[in-house]
C-alpha cells in the first residue's frame, strides 16, 4: 500500500462522490438518453446495428422499434467470430479486449461477455462509491483495515488470442488493482501477491495468516459471496494449528507457503515470533464453540462484507453464528455484463437490502414478470418476446412500486437489449432514481457458490442417472431436488422416490454411479467448484420412502394449492417442505469422486449451429 500523501483530502473525496450519486438520481432520465446516445454514435458503424437498420439513429424511438431484445444465445455467433480472431466491429467500434466468463451458462459452457478497455475504468468507478456511502454509517474506518478474501480463478486464451476470465480475476490482475494510488478505505491485510496467488490453498492460508497478524487493525472483513466467507472460516478451523506455529516462530511454513512471491511479502507482515498472539489465537480457536469467532480473532470488526442476496441468503444463519449478529452488509450490485448500482442504506438487514442503480453505468430497461408460489421455488419469465411484449418494456424512471422486472441492458461493450436474467423488485426511489430488491436468478433452481443449475440441466442430469437402475429393473417415480448448505462447502441434494420391480438388490455403487453420472452432465461452473476451487461438495442423492411425494402434494393442498394444477417442485426451499422430505429418508449416498472438468473453453472449438 503506498504511503498516504500528506494532504490526502478524505473529506473532499467523500463529498464529490456523495455529490455525484445525488446528481446522477436527481436527472436519471436525461442521463440515460445521453447515454443511449452515446453508445449508439459511438458504435454507429458496427455489423450488429447495421443488420437491425439502425446505423446512424440515436433516438430512443428508432432503438426501441428496430432493436430485438435478446438472449446470449441470440449473439453467441457473434462472440463465437470474435473469439476466433475476426477483429471486424461485429459489437462494438473499440476492440474486445477480453471476455468476462458469465457464472450462467450456454449450453453447458460458461458465457463469454464482452468487454472493452475503458469498461474497466467504469467498473472502477462503482467500487469508489461504495466506501464514501459506508463511511456515512460506519465512523473512522479509514483508521483501519479490511481484511478482505480475495482470490483469482483460472483464465484462458480464445483461438483469436484474447483472455477469457471471472470479472474479479480481471479486475485483481489489473492495474487498478495491483498499482492502485493511496486510499485508506482499499488498506487490506492481504498483500496483493497473496491476492493473486494461483494456488487458491496457499492463497488462503497466507490471506487468513495476514489478517491474524493484522488483527487489532482489522476493522472490516469479507469477501465475495457469503459461502466464500464461510469457506475461509472452516479452513481456518482446520488449519488454525499451523497458522499458530508460524506465528509463534515468526516464520513461513515452507511446504504449506512455497510460492517465492507469495513468501517474501509475507516477509514484511510475519517478520518476528509473536508468542502472545499465537496463544491468544490458540486460546480462542480450541475453544468447544466457534461462536462468535469473527469478533473474538478481530475484535475490532464493525461489519461483515458479502453478498447474502438471493440464492446467499440461505448462509446468514451461519454468519449470523460466526459473527454473532454483526451487520452483514451487501455493498453493491452486478455482474460480468456490467456493474450496475450501490446500496445507500448498508446497515440494512440482508432482507432488506436494495440496491440503486446508477444511470451512468448502461442502459436500463425493464420487462414485467410474474413469479409462482414460494414453495416451490420456481420462476415464471417469459420465454420469448413477441411485439406486445417488447412494448410492455419500461424506462428506468417509469417502473413501478412493488412491480417485479427481468433488468435488460445495453452497454458500451457491445450488448444491445440484452436479458441478463436477474428478476428485480422496485422498492422505492433515491430522488427519481428507482430502487431494487434482488429477488433470484430466472430458472435458476440450484445454487451453492457460483453455480446456477436450471431446470431443464437438471431433468437432462436425471435422464442420463437412471439409465444405471435399468438393469435392475427400478425407476425413479418422482423427484426433487435442495442446495443443503449446512455442511461447508454446500452440496447438491436429490431425493428420489423409487419403484423396485426387480428380485436383485441395487448395490450402493449404482447409486454412487448415479451421483456421479449428475455430477458429470451439469455445467462447467459447477464442475470447476468441485473440482478446482472446492467450493462445492459431493453430490448426494436420498432414497425416501414410498408415498413421500404424495405427503408433498398433500401439504402443498393443506396450504391452498390447487390439486388440478398442483406438480411437484423440481427444488425445495421452503424449511417445512425440507424436513418432510428428511424424515422419509432410508438410504443416503454420495458422489464418489470429483466430476471431468478441463480449465478453459471449449465452445470456440465445437461446431457452432
Amino acid at each position: 500500500m503506498p504511503e498516504a500523501p500528506k494532504q490526502y483530502d478524505l473529506a473532499g473525496q467523500n463529498k464529490r462522490v456523495l455529490d455525484f450519486i445525488e446528481e446522477v438520481t436527481t436527472n436519471p432520465d436525461e442521463v440515460q438518453r445521453d447515454l443511449l446516445g452515446e453508445i449508439l454514435s459511438r458504435n454507429a458503424g458496427v455489423e450488429y446495428l447495421r443488420r437491425h437498420g439502425l446505423e446512424g439513429r440515436t433516438d430512443r424511438e428508432t432503438f426501441k422499434k428496430l432493436l430485438p431484445v435478446i438472449t446470449y444465445e441470440d449473439i453467441q455467433q457473434d462472440i463465437h467470430r470474435i473469439a476466433n480472431g475476426d477483429t471486424s466491429p461485429i459489437l462494438t467500434s473499440k476492440p474486445v479486449t477480453e471476455f468476462l466468463t458469465s457464472s450462467g451458462t450456454s449450453g453447458g459452457e460458461r458465457k463469454l461477455m464482452p468487454t472493452i478497455e475503458e469498461e474497466l475504468g467504469r467498473r472502477c468507478l462503482l467500487y469508489s462509491l461504495l466506501m464514501p456511502i459506508m463511511s456515512q454509517f460506519v465512523p473512522d474506518l479509514e483508521k483501519g483495515k479490511g481484511m478482505y478474501l480475495m482470490f483469482i480463478k483460472s483464465e484462458s486464451w480464445t483461438p483469436g488470442g484474447i483472455v477469457a476470465r471471472p470479472v474479479l480475476t480481471s479486475y485483481y490482475k489489473s492495474p487498478y488493482f495491483k498499482d492502485r494510488p493511496y486510499d485508506p478505505y482499499t488498506n487490506y491485510t492481504s498483500p496483493n501477491e497473496t491476492v493473486l496467488c494461483p494456488d487458491s490453498y496457499q492463497s488462503m492460508y497466507s490471506q487468513l495468516l495476514c489478517g491474524l497478524c493484522q488483527n487489532k487493525e482489522v476493522m472490516r472483513v469479507g469477501a465475495v459471496f457469503a459461502s466464500g466467507f464461510i469457506r475461509a472460516i472452516r479452513f481456518l478451523e482446520k488449519h488454525w494449528v499451523l497458522i499458530c506455529n508460524d506465528i509463534r516462530s515468526g516464520t513461513l511454513n515452507p511446504k504449506i507457503v512455497s510460492d517465492q512471491s507469495v513468501r517474501d511479502a509475507m516477509g514484511k507482515i510475519l517478520n518476528k515470533p509473536n508468542p502472545y498472539l499465537a496463544d491468544f489465537i490458540e486460546g480462542e480457536c480450541s475453544k468447544s464453540s466457534w461462536q462468535g469467532i469473527i469478533v473474538r480473532l478481530w475484535p475490532n470488526t464493525k461489519y461483515v462484507d458479502v453478498i447474502v442476496t438471493g440464492t446467499m441468503s440461505q448462509y446468514i444463519p451461519t454468519l449470523d453464528y460466526y459473527s454473532n449478529g454483526l451487520p452483514l452488509v451487501c455493498t453493491m450490485y452486478a455482474s460480468s455484463e456490467c456493474y450496475f448500482g450501490v446500496n445507500l442504506n448498508p446497515l440494512c438487514k440482508p432482507n432488506e437490502v436494495s440496491y440503486t442503480l446508477i444511470p451512468s453505468m448502461c442502459y436500463y430497461e425493464f420487462l414485467p414478470v410474474n413469479r409462482s408460489d414460494e414453495v416451490t421455488g420456481s420462476v415464471h419469465v417469459p420465454k420469448a418476446l413477441n411485439e406486445k411484449e417488447q412494448q410492455e418494456l419500461v424506462e428506468l424512471v417509469d417502473v413501478k412500486l412493488g412491480q417485479e422486472y427481468e433488468l435488460v441492458v445495453t452497454t458500451f461493450a457491445g450488448l444491445y437489449r440484452y436479458r441478463v436474467g436477474d428478476v428485480l423488485r422496485v422498492s422505492g426511489f433515491k430522488n427519481k432514481a428507482p430502487q431494487f430488491n434482488f429477488i433470484c436468478r430466472k430458472n435458476v433452481v440450484l445454487s451453492i457458490d457460483s453455480d446456477k443449475t436450471d431446470e431443464v440441466e437438471l431433468q437432462n442430469a436425471m435422464k442420463n442417472a437412471v439409465t444405471h437402475l435399468l438393469p435392475f429393473d427400478a425407476a425413479v417415480v418422482e423427484y426433487t431436488s435442495y442446495a443443503d448448505t449446512t455442511t461447508i462447502p454446500g452440496h447438491y441434494v436429490l431425493y428420489w422416490e423409487l419403484t423396485l420391480n426387480g428380485a436383485t438388490p441395487i448395490p450402493p455403487c449404482v447409486y454412487e454411479d448415479c451421483c456421479l453420472t449428475i455430477e458429470e452432465s451439469l455445467n462447467s461452473v459447477y464442475r470447476q467448484g468441485r473440482v478446482s476451487d472446492k467450493s462445492i461438495g459431493p453430490l448426494e442423492i436420498r432414497i425416501v420412502e414410498q408415498g413421500t411425494f404424495d405427503k408433498l402434494m398433500d401439504y402443498a393442498i393443506s396450504l391452498g394449492a390447487s390439486i388440478n394444477q398442483y406438480k411437484a417442485p423440481r427444488c425445495v426451499k421452503f424449511p417445512p417442505v425440507v424436513e418432510l422430505l428428511n424424515s422419509r429418508v432410508v438410504e443416503r449416498f454420495f458422489s464418489p469422486k470429483c466430476p471431468k472438468w478441463v480449465p478453459g473453453h471449449k465452445q470456440w472449438n465445437n461446431n457452432q449451429n
